[in-house]
């Protein structure tokens, strides 16, 4: 089978690529509103443009890219608005389990299950399953999600009789290993401390998007909306990361 032809050109030699990148993928609604579309067809050209960026991502060759999907707070949204994110979301979950499937991606759901339509949680858990088996790259999508609901989530699941502090909150090594890494969503992953997280829309926050493992991650803000933003913008983003000093507290 034929490969899609390349998205974007190759990084400059001298940049060092990211293993993990995670995109807020913020502004869909400031975009419709700013070309006085209504406010779903804004996240629908959202949902379009992340299947390029995707793709672009693993040609650039990061291994783990997180998509933010939808957070806990979302669910303060209308009905009519989360009823057809829900839909899209489907829609969105089928395109990427091909795709993964295609290019050896595991897909991790990050976030609770018990509160989402019931087949959008089977089409999480069998996107899950299908791909557990691959190793080339990681594809997290983070739906209904919040970083300090699953700081206290990994809490919860922690084996009764550990100590939070002696046990699960034990210094282990080199930087940045606690036990309690083992009970958080990306528990498991070859990269689950994220290097770049990528926000786009101009707000200049991470809204709590991995509060554990992106305390040391490098932080790009992109003014446009997420429906303009391009593999080619992707690209640049990661060229500023890569040539960036990162020294997480030594020399």
């Amino acid at each position: 089978m034929l490969m899609p032809k390349r998205l974007v050109e190759p990084l400059p030699e001298d940049v060092k690529v990211p293993d993990h990148v995670a995109i807020i993928p913020d502004g869909n609604r400031r975009w419709a509103r700013e070309h006085k579309l209504p406010t779903f067809e804004g996240h629908r050209r959202g949902f379009l443009a992340t299947p390029k960026l995707v793709r672009a991502a693993r040609e650039l060759g990061v291994h783990t890219l997180t998509i933010w999907a939808f957070s806990t707070e979302n669910w303060n949204r209308s009905k009519e608005e989360i009823a057809y994110l829900m839909k899209m979301y489907e829609w969105f979950v089928g395109k990427h389990l091909a795709e993964s499937k295609r290019d050896g991606a595991r897909i991790y759901h990050l976030g609770r299950k018990d509160r989402i339509p019931k087949r959008l949680k089977e089409m999480l858990v069998r996107a899950e399953q299908e791909t557990v088996k691959n190793e080339k790259h990681v594809m997290n999508i983070a739906l209904d999600y919040g970083g300090q609901d699953e700081i206290l989530r990994a809490i919860g699941k922690a084996k009764k009789g550990e100590n939070l502090f002696e046990e699960i909150g034990k210094y282990q090594g080199k930087y940045p290993i606690y036990k309690l890494a083992e009970y958080l969503d990306t528990a498991g992953q070859p990269y689950p401390y994220v290097d770049l997280i990528i926000r786009t829309s101009g707000e200049q926050r991470t809204s709590g998007l991995y509060c554990w493992q992106g305390a040391y991650a490098e932080l790009y803000f992109e003014k446009g909306h997420f429906p303009e933003f391009t593999p080619e913008k992707l690209r640049q983003a990661i060229i500023d990361y890569g040539r960036r000093g990162r020294r997480f507290g030594g020399n």
